[in-house]
């Protein structure tokens, strides 16, 4: 029968997210996160960044934990969380950008190369990944979800990654090493 916690985040609808206990944030302010972001649209990739580093903040993660890199656009996301996970000195990597649907098929290519590639990161290297890129038609759907409120992709995808990474350490205590090695 799970906890009584583990009840607790299910029964809270997306709540989980946002609400860390005194002991997760303290466990969290011990780690070290990444965030990738694309920086094809500069105004969004901006947006985004500050929903991430408010997100770090509510988790508890200190902002001197946070390793931040810009790659071209969101295809180059995968590879930019692969070096920080192997490197392994973060606890988990949110990747950000911003996809917006042209007349062609590129946009198609690029989404799903951006979330395989994410996800093949994540379960290859065992270092928790969040696919927080903002796929759209419309430059307003994406100013939508960039920055501010419940669908802020940056803060969402912050919260994911530091949830995850407290996953990982709860199955298994010893996956997490100190900062010191």
């Amino acid at each position: 029968m799970p906890s009584a916690r583990a009840r607790r985040r299910v029964a809270e609808s997306g709540a989980f997210l946002e609400a860390f206990t005194d002991e997760e944030k303290e466990a969290l302010a011990e780690r070290e996160f990444a965030v990738c972001v694309g920086r094809f649209y500069e105004d969004l990739a901006q947006r985004l960044l500050a929903g991430a580093r408010e997100g770090f903040e509510l988790a508890g993660v200190l902002t001197s934990s946070i390793r931040e890199s810009s790659v071209p656009g969101a295809y180059e996301l995968p590879f930019a969380a692969r070096l920080h996970a192997e490197a392994g000195r973060v606890a988990g990597v949110a990747c950000l950008g911003v996809v917006i649907r042209g007349e062609t098929d590129h946009y198609d290519f690029v989404c799903a190369e951006a979330a395989r590639g994410i996800q093949e990161v994540q379960l290859i290297t065992g270092v928790p990944c969040a696919f927080g890129v903002i796929t759209c038609d419309t430059m307003e759907q994406a100013l939508a979800r960039a920055g501010g409120g419940k669908r802020d992709q940056g803060r969402n995808a912050a919260l994911t990654v530091a949830r995850m990474a407290l996953l990982k350490q709860e199955v298994n205590p010893y996956s997490w090493r100190s900062r010191d090695g």
